[in-house]
């Protein structure tokens, strides 16, 4: 990620992208695991559904459970904002109207494979990060990429989980040697 000044009422954004020898079907299933997202996270601790909810639809809302070494520990509520499998999941945490950040996730059928890409926003509603910014306004842009540049590299680690997870697994019927 480059320096690009963003401060926090730019809205600014990061994308990772990885390519995957699997089809969306069978990327899907990993992606919409949200269960599964701690295991590739350093800072996501737990996840849980809400309102009895098992899987992800419209709508549906998670708790997750994060921690950082200098950010401390945090909960947040997220709702499923974008649900078109197997193409597309996203969520707005805390308020879906005015979200502290979005997350997204789109698969795009490519070469055979799937093109899996990991996209956020942080903002446009306050967040923790928020109080840091209060704390040290002069150094807002500087506490913004930093911060971007974290959630890339455990963006990165994510999709190349997922790719690990998907091209290990076998598409059903197929013999396993």
């Amino acid at each position: 990620m480059e320096w690009t000044g963003a401060r926090y009422a730019d809205k600014p954004t990061v994308e990772v992208r990885t390519w995957i020898a699997a089809p969306p079907e069978q990327v899907w299933p990993l992606v919409s695991d949200i269960e599964l997202m701690p295991r590739m996270s350093s800072e996501l601790q737990h996840v849980e559904w809400l309102d009895g909810r098992t899987a992800p639809a419209l709508g549906a809302r998670f708790i997750g459970r994060s921690k950082h070494e200098a950010l401390g520990e945090w909960t947040t509520t997220s709702h499923i904002v974008e649900y078109e499998p197997p193409r597309l999941l996203a969520w707005g945490v805390e308020n879906p109207q005015n979200p502290t950040a979005i997350w997204r996730f789109t698969l795009e059928p490519q070469g055979g494979g799937t093109l899996l890409s990991e996209w956020m926003q942080m903002g446009p509603a306050r967040s923790g990060l928020s109080f840091a910014i209060d704390r040290m306004p002069e150094k807002e842009q500087k506490i913004v990429f930093v911060r971007m540049r974290e959630f890339e590299a455990n963006m990165t680690i994510t999709v190349e989980e997922i790719k690990k997870l998907a091209e290990r697994a076998r598409p059903a019927g197929e013999a396993r040697l």
